[in-house]
């Protein structure tokens, strides 16, 4: 009897043999055609050897009748299989697109971004995969999902804050408020952004400390992007003596203005005697730096400024500073 049976798994196997060495020279060929295909190389180069094995004793063993139990334990071992290689190419292709799409992104949130989509797309991949799993040895998956949900419901109110962090990730990587390199200032902090992860932001300030924040709390500050800024409005005052003739206070914003427009990157927009102070007569200018470099504004304020000085003297303009003037009657 077990000669018989024996004898009757000879034209199966020899099936599943054949089917097997067919899918592994199939597999090499397809391998060397495709190198100007990645996606298709990257699918075949992650087909496990496993897989093959088990797709060809499952194929050559499809009607196979005379032991509905290893015709069974064929049927349960594909699947299983089966789902497992899907995964597989799931996160292969999910790996393989990330690097794809934020591979062509160069403003410093690539990696925070790639790490974002492929934690979310492999959560739910093997999420599905697990179910499908489940389902194949008979559990009835309504049920676990519907409980699944439940639980789901708790574990998001236990877990809120983190979530929120969570999603406040995803909208700085999707709406990009600020990416790595930025200066920026929030509330009375101000820096660099060095990295943006998936609960947290680090900025290094200007002294030399790393400052880290919630992106759920930066989101809701209110953010000073600088990295942004493509021209920067400059606005200062200059006080001079009470005692300076009308005719020199008439020329001191055509002064200014000639201080302002001997620099380059400059622009100048206005000039005006605006107040009468305590102890000054105080003009406001304001002009524009064409660049947004912070140096750049430092060094060309300075020559202005130094600009001015020098023109006041030669005129004969004093500047102000705080006096104070006694009258003294005789009763």
């Amino acid at each position: 009897m077990n000669l018989e049976w024996l004898r009757s798994l000879v034209p199966n196997a020899t099936i599943s043999v054949v089917a097997f060495l067919f899918l592994l020279a199939l597999k090499r060929i397809i391998l060397r055609r495709s190198s100007r295909q990645p996606f298709l190389n990257v699918l075949v180069k992650n087909t496990h050897f496993i897989y093959l094995l088990i797709t060809s004793i499952y194929l050559g063993f499809l009607e196979y009748d005379s032991s509905p139990e290893l015709k069974k334990l064929c049927d349960h071992l594909f699947i299983l299989t089966s789902l497992f290689q899907v995964a597989a190419w799931g996160k292969h292709v999910i790996e393989f697109s990330s690097q794809r799409y934020f591979g062509r992104i160069h403003d410093g949130s690539e990696t925070t971004a790639s790490n974002l989509f492929k934690f979310l797309a492999k959560l739910c991949l093997y999420i599905v995969v697990f179910l499908l799993i489940l389902h194949s040895f008979g559990v009835n998956i309504a049920t676990l999902i519907t409980g699944l949900g439940v639980g789901g419901i708790a574990i998001a109110l236990a877990v809120q804050n983190i979530l929120g962090d969570l999603f406040a990730s995803m909208t700085i990587v999707l709406d990009k408020p600020f990416v790595v390199g930025d200066f920026i200032t929030v509330d009375d902090f101000n820096g660099t952004i060095e990295h943006i992860g998936m609960k947290t932001t680090r900025i290094r300030s200007l002294s030399g400390e790393q400052l880290i924040f919630s992106n759920t709390d930066l989101l809701k500050s209110r953010i000073r992007n600088y990295k942004r800024m493509n021209e920067r409005r400059v606005s200062f005052q200059v006080g001079v003596l009470y005692e300076t003739p009308k005719e020199k206070l008439q020329r001191i914003p055509s002064i200014i203005q000639a201080a302002i427009e001997r620099q380059a990157k400059t622009r100048f927009e206005r000039s005006h005697l605006v107040s009468f102070g305590d102890s000054a007569l105080n003009f406001e200018t304001v002009y524009w730096v064409t660049q947004s470099d912070y140096l750049l504004f430092c060094d060309l304020h300075q020559a202005i400024g130094l600009e001015i000085f020098e023109q006041f003297k030669l005129e004969g303009i004093g500047f102000a500073y705080p006096t104070q003037t006694v009258y003294l009657t005789q009763s």
